[in-house]
């Protein structure tokens, strides 16, 4: 898989771009490599992946840039514990994809990149390895802009940016648009709101009250604790499971929210089915599961494989398609770039909801899944922007 290998000493890393706050001192030995993803399938048409190795931080990371037609890769990092380098690259070429196609819905005139980091961000976490981190976003030159994402933080972005400009969703404090996770709840708030709405024949509107609605919640950490924020004001009945208790905990006491085992969630009976972790956990057999008339939630790559798309139409169930509903994150870092205005993020995100009717509907008329509807759009989208180049 490797094409070409590059190893940057100490002195050669101090010595590039001064465009970055290196006033840390901190030393760094890595090694970049190219990899040729063809032989991996469905992912042959990334533009660019690579790997970097930094022993002295303690990084192992890979970034892939999916597609720039649309513009430069802009895409979080993601810091969890993979068992394998394989594992990892597989999910950062999945999630730089999803990232295209999000941006491409979501119409934020972004590329879609994503960033993986292999370890534990409960124990291997260290300002060096996300300086680290940024050198190796530095040394792409803005072909990849990173983010926060799973298992990391606004503070790790900020050892982040002392050696890269290349990265957003920086403290407000810093002139950023501080921490994406509330936006990206919001926005799957908003794509409840509109498949409650079709499932109950009414029309979609952000403000209208779930006082009879049950929303079972895969996850409350970040983002699904906020979800659970917005459902709670509107009178929404939550049932939630986390592997941290800590984070059930918090979640019950708060949102008067009633916890399951978190393998028991695929079995209770809701009307939504909102998987806020790690992807993948509708798959074949919990798709069958399900005791929920919709699944719309805020993880990336919520579906197993392609297949259980339409497990769910036939039964029924309505999908609202992952990286459509929870493009709030994205769409809030994307206004950066013209000078950040929470008001007009929060309109855009607003649109998800939108979206998603229009989604729901085409999907009925042509008699296709949702995801396949999504996928098109997309598909549509990165076409046309390639064709006009």
């Amino acid at each position: 898989m490797q094409v070409s290998t590059t190893t940057k000493s100490d002195t050669e890393t101090k010595a590039e771009d001064s465009s970055a706050d290196t006033s840390s001192c901190v030393e760094f030995d890595y090694q970049l490599e190219t990899l040729d993803c063809h032989d991996i399938p469905g992912f042959a048409g990334h533009e660019l992946v690579i790997s970097c190795t930094d022993a002295k931080a303690g990084l192992r990371a890979f970034i892939a840039i999916h597609d720039t037609s649309l513009g430069p890769a802009l895409g979080g990092c993601r810091m969890w514990r993979y068992a394998s380098d394989e594992e990892a690259l597989t999910d950062a070429l999945r999630l730089s994809q999803g990232m295209s196609y999000k941006h491409a819905v979501a119409d934020t005139q972004q590329g879609g990149g994503k960033a993986v980091i292999v370890g534990d961000p409960r124990r291997d976490k260290s300002d060096a390895l996300f300086q680290a981190f940024g050198r190796f976003v530095d040394s792409l030159g803005g072909q990849y802009v990173t983010a926060e994402d799973v298992g990391v933080s606004v503070d790790n972005m900020v050892s982040v940016r002392q050696q890269t400009k290349h990265v957003v969703g920086l403290p407000t404090s810093m002139g950023s648009s501080g921490d994406p996770s509330p936006i990206t709840a919001y926005g799957v708030y908003c794509g409840i709101q509109a498949a409650v709405a079709l499932k109950q024949r009414r029309a979609y509107d952000v403000r209208a009250r779930l006082d009879d609605v049950t929303v079972a919640v895969q996850g409350v950490g970040n983002v699904g604790y906020a979800l659970c924020r917005h459902l709670y004001n509107a009178g929404a009945k939550l049932v939630v499971t986390d592997v941290h208790q800590s984070n059930v905990t918090r979640a019950c006491t708060d949102f008067s929210a009633t916890s399951v085992a978190p393998e028991a969630i695929y079995d209770v009976t809701a009307d939504v089915f909102a998987p806020c972790a790690l992807g993948g956990t509708v798959n074949s057999q919990t798709a069958l599961r399900l005791k929920s008339a919709i699944v719309a939630g805020a993880a990336n790559n919520q579906l197993a494989e392609p297949a259980v798309a339409k497990t769910l139409t036939d039964r029924n169930i309505l999908y609202a398609p992952d990286y459509v509903i929870n493009a709030g994150g994205i769409i809030n870092i994307s206004y950066e770039k013209q000078g950040y205005n929470l008001d007009k993020a929060m309109r855009h995100t607003e649109r998800i909801g939108e979206t998603l009717t229009e989604i729901f509907q085409r999907a009925k008329t042509e008699e296709i899944s949702t995801a396949e509807v999504a996928d098109r759009i997309a598909q549509e989208r990165l076409g046309a922007s390639t064709s006009r180049q």
